[in-house]
This record gives C-alpha cells, structure tokens and sequence, in this order.
C-alpha cells in the first residue's frame, strides 16, 4: 500500500515538476508559451483539470490510479472529454512508450481504443472509427485466443511481453489494466 501512495506522489510530483498540467480557465492568466508540454485546457475543456503531456500532436493522460476493464477505461476517458488513444504511427507509439517507461510504468499493461468486437480479425480504432494503418503487434499477435470461459481476445493493450519494449497484444475485454485516454 505504501508503494501506491509512493507511486501517486511521485508522479503527481514529476507532473509538477515537468510542468505538464493543464491550464484551467479560472488561471487563464498562466502563460502556456513557457511550457512546450503544457496543454490549455480552454481549447479542449475537459469536465476536470487532467494532467495532460503533449507528445507531438496529441495530448495523453495515463490512467495509472486505477485498473478497469475496456469498457470502464473507455468510460473514463468520455467523462473527461477524451477517448482511448489510437496510434497512427512508429513514431507515435515510440514516443508514448517513452512517457510510459519514464513513469517507471514499461511492464505494466495499457488499454488503447483498438478492438475489433464489430468484427473478428478487423481491428479499428474506436476513438476515431478508422481500421488500424499501422501496427506494433507482439510477436504472433492478435491470436484471438479463446479462453475456458468462452472468452475471446478482442481488445488491444500495449504490453511489454517479452522484455521487447510495448508491442500490442489482443486480450479480452474484461481483462482489468491501465488505460491511456487521448484529447
């Protein structure tokens, strides 16, 4: 328990830290243009102040505080005005890898918004309806493995399997993980 708080802090701190936070509007004033990571919050509002990294184009928030299944992740990230991310290219899932190893966070597993529940072997990305273009699939992956239940592997999760760094790995959706939600 001690190690989860430890945790919490820490990347509260390393937020604060870095300066990747969002600009609420009640702080309008804050100027952004000294931040290169730092987010307004008035152009996207979310319901909450999240703390958002821009990492090229897009602004992630790691859901790190709790574990949910697919649905539940994909909850969260609407309440708060986002979705979960989609990744378009190497160069974009090298980088959000990155942010994830620096929080110490590289072996955990991570929810994106690629499923393929409307049809079996044809991901997409839920967060924009677009089929994958490009793809990072561990080794052997997606395998659609039927579990004793009954239960298949239709959502796609960032894991670092074999020590190979964050490839995707289809895994059922009730599988309960971290997630990344995307604005």
């Amino acid at each position: 328990m001690l190690t989860r708080y430890y945790l919490i802090l820490t990347v509260i701190l390393s937020l604060s830290l870095c300066g990747c936070y969002t600009v609420t509007p009640s702080s309008k004033s804050a100027s952004i243009s000294d931040c290169p990571n730092c987010v307004d919050d008035t152009i996207t509002p979310n319901r909450w102040t999240m703390p958002l990294l821009k990492l090229g184009e897009k602004r992630y928030y790691l859901g790190i505080f709790f574990k949910a299944n697919w649905f539940r992740a994909a909850q969260y990230c609407r309440f708060h005005g986002m979705h979960l991310a989609s990744i378009s290219s190497q160069e974009e899932n090298d980088r959000l890898e990155k942010h994830i190893r620096d929080f110490g966070l590289g072996n955990e597993h991570f929810w994106t918004s690629g499923t393929d529940l409307a049809d079996e072997g044809n991901f997409f990305w839920m967060a924009n309806g677009r089929p994958l273009t490009f793809t990072n699939w561990n080794a052997g992956e997606p395998n659609n493995f039927r579990y004793e239940n009954g239960e298949e592997e239709n959502c796609l999760e960032l894991w670092n399997r074999d020590g190979k760094g964050l490839k995707w790995n289809d895994t059922p959706c009730s599988f309960e993980t971290y997630f990344v939600c995307e604005v």
